[in-house]
């Protein structure tokens, strides 16, 4: 009994999921979420007392996944330039994966206490990794400039998302605004950036 329970709970979630990556929060009704598993809607009810304990729920399981892909790809970096750059471009790759459509758009919607502790639990560990790596780059105040460099990832997902231009480009102008500001007119090289395609420099021609 408990185990299929277990597996009942698991679908309703895996259609969560799906609901929310092809529709957005609007998508993601208790009807819908029966229609997806075949169980009556008042079955539902047995396993999730209201959307927001659904959305709790996923809340616990993927964005802990989400933080340990970010911090396993800051921790391989060898600088803390290197540490900032794969911070930025590791929560875009994933933000432009399907597979993680659900944590975007959670983290887009207006969410209960309950939920947003579950996010700030599961990023409690990634948030003083990359703060660390701003302490190292100078900054006495590291966390704050956690939280805005966290605000310059957020603002470049959602043009990535909404296809204003190629995430790629999208990710290399968030790594350049991160690591050199809006006024470094020509910065130094950025970890992980491309600076020759077929012989041509970025912006321009080759010789």
């Amino acid at each position: 009994m408990a185990e299929h329970r277990s597996l009942q709970r698991g679908a309703l979630l895996d259609a969560a999921r799906s609901l929310l990556s092809e529709g957005g929060a609007s998508a993601l009704t208790f009807p819908a979420l029966a229609a997806r598993t075949g169980l009556a809607r008042s079955s539902v009810y047995e396993y999730f007392r209201s959307r927001g304990a659904v959305v709790e729920a996923l809340c616990a399981v993927d964005f802990p996944l989400w933080a340990a892909e970010v911090e396993a790809a800051v921790a391989a970096a060898d600088s803390p330039r290197e540490q900032v750059a794969a911070y930025v471009r590791a929560q875009l790759a994933l933000a432009c994966d399907a597979r993680h459509r659900a944590v975007v758009a959670i983290s887009a919607m207006e969410l209960d206490t309950a939920a947003r502790e579950k996010i700030k639990a599961a990023h409690g560990g990634l948030f003083e990794l990359i703060a660390e790596a701003l302490r190292g780059l100078g900054h006495t105040d590291p966390r704050s400039a956690a939280a805005l460099l966290q605000g310059v990832v957020d603002a470049a997902v959602r043009r990535a998302l909404a296809g204003f231009a190629d995430p790629a480009e999208i990710a290399a102008t968030a790594v350049r605004i991160a690591l050199d500001g809006v006024a470094g007119a020509v910065p130094g090289p950025v970890p992980g950036e491309r600076h020759a395609v077929d012989g041509q420099e970025p912006g321009g021609a080759g010789a």
